[in-house]
């Protein structure tokens, strides 16, 4: 498992998931923002299933 999600693809999705999470937590949002785990998961892990078939990557080259 190759990391394809690199730097500010990371913090905007940890962001995004961090808030989303806060937001349905809080019961500003339905519980649709519980979603935001997907994007929280694929930034700290640094990979994202998504990008594979595309054969996508976010991540310098080296």
């Amino acid at each position: 498992m190759n990391k394809n999600v690199g730097g500010i693809d990371r913090m905007v999705r940890i962001g995004a998931g961090v808030t989303l999470l806060a937001l349905a937590a809080t019961g500003v949002v339905g519980p649709w923002g519980y979603l935001g785990v997907v994007p929280l998961a694929t930034g700290l892990m640094g990979w994202c299933p998504a990008y594979l078939p595309f054969g996508i990557s976010s991540c310098k080259a080296r």
